[in-house]
């Protein structure tokens, strides 16, 4: 079977060794060797032990790199800096994908990028995750822009604790936050709240006041 026919009979641009090795025992004896040969080639990426992609010559279109870092490790959402990028809140383009599990933290370096997973309490984790969905790819987790900053600012090591001032500051200054549609500042409170965080509440003070 080319790997073109491949392409054509697997629904999803990410896939386990389980499915493509389903599809091409019907037609081939040796199938670990056809699949170590495509990766070989190129024709097929590696992303980690047990799931693959095709290049950019077998893709229909671009890579969902949110539908990757789901698949790379679950439970998990997209979220803090690459999730404000996706949503044009920072002006910066951001590289590595980055995410919140529940689970241990962890780091991926594929063929197709960085991906980055945060461990984040399961109080807070559920909280604020949208769910999305694609015809070709199906469904994927992003933390909404609201959960995406809280996580951001929750997992900021270096900022310590803030006053209304200096949230007012570090959000201008330090992030170049552009609120483009207003927040929901009940959510970030029950974040807050579930994160147990100071500053989350400070910046749900400061958006009610209109500062940023």
């Amino acid at each position: 079977m080319k790997t073109i026919e491949i392409q054509n009979n697997l629904s999803l641009s990410i896939f386990s060794h389980e499915m493509l090795y389903a599809l091409l025992e019907k037609s081939i004896s040796n199938v670990n060797d056809k699949i170590s040969n495509l990766v070989k080639n190129g024709e097929l990426l590696r992303l980690k032990k047990g799931f693959y992609t095709f290049s950019k010559t077998y893709l229909e279109r671009p890579l969902d790199l949110i539908n990757v870092a789901n698949a790379l490790y679950a439970p998990s959402y997209v979220s803090f800096d690459y999730a404000l990028s996706y949503y044009g809140m920072i002006p910066e383009r951001v590289n590595e994908v980055t995410s919140a599990t529940s689970k241990n933290e962890k780091l991926y370096e594929t063929p197709v990028g960085r991906f980055s997973y945060k461990k984040v309490p399961l109080q807070a984790y559920s909280l604020g995750v949208d769910w999305i969905y694609d015809e070709k790819d199906g469904g994927k987790f992003i933390a909404t822009p609201e959960k995406a900053l809280c996580d951001k600012i929750r997992y900021d090591r270096g900022i310590g604790t803030l006053t209304q001032n200096s949230m007012i500051q570090y959000l201008k200054y330090d992030l170049r936050l552009d609120i483009i549609n207003p927040l929901d500042t009940s959510l970030i409170e029950e974040i807050a709240t579930a994160y147990r965080s100071k500053n989350l509440k400070t910046l749900s003070q400061v958006l009610k006041k209109g500062k940023i």
